[in-house]
């Protein structure tokens, strides 16, 4: 509904119109200014590091040089000098820079009134080209200093980074994750959540087992961080530089907790496996242990309940179970391929020293994540979920108790005579619900046979009607009920009725409160043989009228 409304307004408000050239004003000056906030973020960064440190020498040139690797830094791209490749960059710039980009592009499509997914090419392009054009630029720049950067892999790597944050900011305002969406099913749009949900999950476990780590570590971690120095600069640019690295070690504590590990040159470090070794003097890694501990692989539990968490968020996706077996996997693929993104860029190369290269391995990270949601979740929906055996004879046996067009439900005769009485309404819907238990009653109903002693107090076989309801085929005005007569009584000039026969229907009659009797009716009590046709119309009227209201030969005429 709110998707309607959202829609009606959108066709009833039109977008500003914008001349060719305010549109391109527009875009000009939202890519530049997201290239210029980005460059002053770092510079201002670099500028308090510097105005801390002891015997700095401070200058605005020399910090708007300075950050000009920062900035490509944040853009994650490489860097080289001579002591080899620095590659395993700081993920925290480079989120908060994909943030300011999102931002502003989120506002560049609101001021210019885009609401259609082409439309957001104009503001991706004109971002992108932008934060590529001037990482290029730099890394020309920089081919003099001592730090060095690929022009190539400087403006394709900032277009990258620029581009998808670009990307971000306009999906939801220019409709791209409604495209998107449209084109799964239910049942994988199901499964995509519980993998995003997932990789969510795993991530937060791994910032807890870091967490609990870091604080088990804390005297360590404060010894290595009064060994950096003991002016305020130093200090400052040492927390700075853990603060940066903090989403790295999330990762890695991600890929630790799935069980893939990971590893600083020669030191690796799994639930399973432990390879010590000489670690930086960086007090973030003091969360790492520095011998195998027997209870480490108790962590891999953490994943398998996220598995099951993952099947038990699927179990209603579907009714069948290979459905709901195909929404796990979807969500194993998501999960998995989050997971290979964020390995893949919270590693790298560092330097040429005994720490190189930092690793997380991003295809094992994938492949774990997918497992552990794959295997538990595909057993937990299958067996959490409806069965399918279990609806059809549901269907089933439901076809069964229907009662049949033809068979008439038996009303109590006090119900009829007062339409009131709530007793009546809930025998007529307790009746009505054909549960399974009265389906031997549905059937001997339907083929019109009475079971003796099953009716309460003044129950009517399938041949009595209410009284304002007409028997099929019988009409109202002269009718006479076939074999009826009063108690003793005897037709004049006709032999007696049997004893037996007579008593048997007196029994009967007993039981039953009736309106009205067809010849089918007779023939079930077993009558037919006693009174012709001839007997019942030879009945004098007035013995029936002169019979007490309510006694069982006080047989009404029909309707």
């Amino acid at each position: 509904m709110l998707q309607s409304t959202a829609h009606g307004m959108t066709d009833s408000v039109r977008p500003p119109e914008f001349s060719r050239a305010e549109r391109v004003r527009v875009l000009v000056m939202s890519a530049s200014g997201s290239v210029v906030v980005s460059y002053a973020a770092v510079a201002a960064l670099f500028a308090l590091v510097a105005s801390t440190a002891t015997h700095a020498d401070f200058s605005t040139a020399g910090v708007l040089g300075a950050a000009a690797p920062g900035w490509l830094t944040a853009h994650h791209v490489p860097l080289r000098f001579s002591g080899g490749q620095l590659a395993v960059l700081p993920l925290l710039p480079t989120f908060l820079l994909v943030l300011l980009i999102a931002r502003t592009a989120a506002s560049t499509a609101d001021r210019l009134g885009l609401y259609e997914p082409l439309q957001a090419r104009a503001v991706v392009l004109s971002i992108s080209g932008a934060h590529a054009a001037v990482g290029g630029g730099i890394a020309l720049l920089l081919s003099d200093g001592p730090v060095l950067a690929t022009p190539a892999v400087a403006f394709f790597g900032c277009a990258a980074v620029s581009g998808v944050a670009a990307t971000l900011g306009v999906a939801r305002r220019c409709g791209l994750v409604e495209v998107v969406l449209e084109r799964l099913d239910p049942v994988a749009l199901r499964g995509v959540r519980a993998g995003l949900i997932a990789l969510f999950a795993l991530v937060a476990a791994g910032a807890a087992v870091f967490a609990a780590s870091l604080a088990a570590s804390f005297s360590t971690a404060a010894v290595l961080f009064d060994q950096t120095g003991t002016t305020v600069g130093v200090q400052l640019g040492m927390w700075l530089l853990c603060l940066g690295y903090l989403p790295n070690a999330i990762v890695g504590g991600l890929s630790f907790v799935a069980g893939a590990g990971f590893s600083l040159g020669e030191v690796t470090i799994s639930p399973t496996r432990f390879t010590g070794g000489d670690l930086p003097a960086v007090p973030l890694l003091a969360a790492l242990p520095e011998r195998q501990i027997a209870f480490l692989p108790a962590v891999l539990v953490l994943p398998l309940l996220i598995g099951c968490a993952v099947g038990w968020y699927c179990r209603r996706v579907a009714p069948r179970p290979g459905s709901r077996v195909r929404a796990v996997l979807v969500a194993a693929v998501t999960a998995g391929a989050g997971g290979l993104v964020l390995a893949a860029v919270a590693g790298g190369r560092l330097g040429l020293g005994s720490f190189d290269p930092v690793t997380v391995p991003a295809g094992l990270l994938a492949v774990l994540v997918a497992v552990w949601i794959v295997l538990p979740g595909a057993l937990v929906t299958w067996f959490a979920g409806p069965r399918p055996e279990r609806l059809k004879r549901t269907r089933v046996r439901r076809a069964r108790t229907v009662t049949p067009p033809a068979a008439a439900a038996p009303v109590h005769a006090d119900a009829a005579d007062d339409p009131e009485d709530p007793d009546s309404e809930d025998d007529a819907e307790e009746f009505a619900d054909d549960e399974p238990d009265s389906a031997e009653d549905d059937v001997d109903f339907a083929d019109g046979a009475e079971d003796d002693g099953a009716e309460d107090d003044g129950a009517e076989d399938d041949g009595a009607e209410d009284e304002d309801v007409e028997d099929d085929g019988v009409e109202d005005d002269g009718v006479e009920d076939d074999g009826a007569e009063d108690d003793g009584a005897e037709d004049d000039g006709e032999e007696p009725v049997d004893e037996d026969v007579a008593a048997e229907f007196d029994d009967e009659f007993d039981e039953l409160a009736v309106d009205e009797l067809d010849d089918d009716a007779l023939i079930g009590l077993g009558i037919d043989d006693a009174l012709d046709g001839d007997d019942a119309e030879d009945l004098d009227d007035e013995d029936l009228d002169e019979d007490e209201p309510g006694s069982e030969t006080d047989l009404k005429r029909g309707r």
